[in-house]
């Protein structure tokens, strides 16, 4: 009997260690257990912290890259590429209510033309300051030039809108002078284009016109009293044929002056070609293209002349009646500011 308690003794103690162990462990076990609840407890809070900060912190930095964009698009230019031709865009314009809104949205466009030269001629004696610093911030190469228009060829009226000559010819023939005094048929290559400030322009439409050998036209849309004044082709040739213009359909070439464009060189080599200040309303297109080509010279563009990428949008004079007013009192709503 004591044999066995004797025996059993070893079995008692040896019990008695594994439960001290299983205690341990179990009290281990509850301080990892505590642990990895503090932890989570932590985590949630930081998680929900982040979650509550991040909109803020990315708009933050959303704020920073569109700042450094803005100054970069102010003060970078669209990389020169020697293999296209530079397209000589050529803009008269005017003093005017809505001539730094019209320039600006023709600048912005402009900007994402590669190779692209600006020659604005402002109707005036000197250059203004308002058209000088848009130039300035625009980043597109320019020429600014000026030609005022004689006094005693404006007759009088509320809006200006007739003339004893025609409008813009002087403003575009400086600039056509400037191509020549500067530039050389045989060295320089580029495209001429009248891009009047008053209309809208798709880029496919100067990437269209770089590869123009002699003249180039297509489609304009919103011009003549018609939705799009296009030249007709010959199915067969492909070769222009007409116009499907109704105002004046029997110009020599019943073209909108945004409807074509001229090879550099081709126009150099012809010293003659100009606008005339005797040409009738709408025939000044005539007039320079006489110089320049014949019909079945010209080269269709836009898809066969079947799309439109410029649109003769005009800006709608504002109304200013209280603003007079108020100049009349010695007042304006846009003293200090350049509108």
């Amino acid at each position: 009997m004591l044999q066995e308690i004797s025996q059993n003794k070893p079995n008692l103690i040896v019990t008695a260690h594994d439960m001290r162990m299983k205690r341990r462990l179990l009290l281990i076990l509850i301080v990892i257990i505590v642990i990895i609840w503090l932890v989570g407890l932590r985590n949630r809070g930081t998680i929900g912290l982040s979650e509550a900060i991040a909109p803020e912190l990315e708009i933050a930095a959303l704020k920073q890259n569109l700042a450094r964009l803005s100054a970069e698009c102010k003060t970078s230019k669209l990389k020169y590429d020697p293999h296209l031709p530079i397209i000589y865009a050529i803009t008269p314009t005017y003093a005017r209510a809505v001539q730094k809104a019209e320039l600006t949205r023709l600048s912005h466009t402009m900007m994402l033309v590669p190779n692209l030269h600006w020659v604005i001629v402002e109707d005036a004696e000197s250059p203004s300051t308002l058209v000088s610093n848009l130039l300035k911030n625009s980043g597109i190469t320019y020429t600014h030039l000026t030609a005022a228009t004689p006094q005693e060829w404006k007759l009088p009226g509320k809006q200006g809108e007739q003339w004893k000559k025609p409008r813009g010819v002087l403003q575009r023939n400086t600039a056509l002078q400037w191509l020549r005094n500067n530039l050389n048929a045989d060295q320089d290559q580029g495209i001429i284009y009248f891009a009047d400030d008053d209309n809208s322009y798709s880029l496919e439409l100067f990437e269209e016109m770089r590869d123009t050998q002699v003249v180039s036209v297509w489609p304009v849309g919103l011009v003549g009293g018609i939705m799009v004044e296009k030249p007709l082709l010959n199915p067969k040739t492909g070769r222009v044929t007409g116009w499907n213009s109704v105002w004046s359909p029997n110009r020599p070439f019943p073209v909108d002056m945004a409807g074509f464009a001229i090879n550099l060189g081709h126009f150099l080599r012809h010293p003659e070609a100009k606008f005339s200040f005797e040409a009738p309303r709408g025939h000044q297109e005539s007039v320079i293209l006489g110089h320049l080509t014949t019909r079945a010279q010209l080269e269709p563009k836009a898809d066969n002349c079947t799309k439109v990428y410029v649109w003769h949008t005009r800006t709608e004079i504002p109304n200013l009646k209280y603003e007079e007013k108020l100049i009349k009192r010695g007042e304006r709503t846009d003293e200090g500011m350049e509108v």
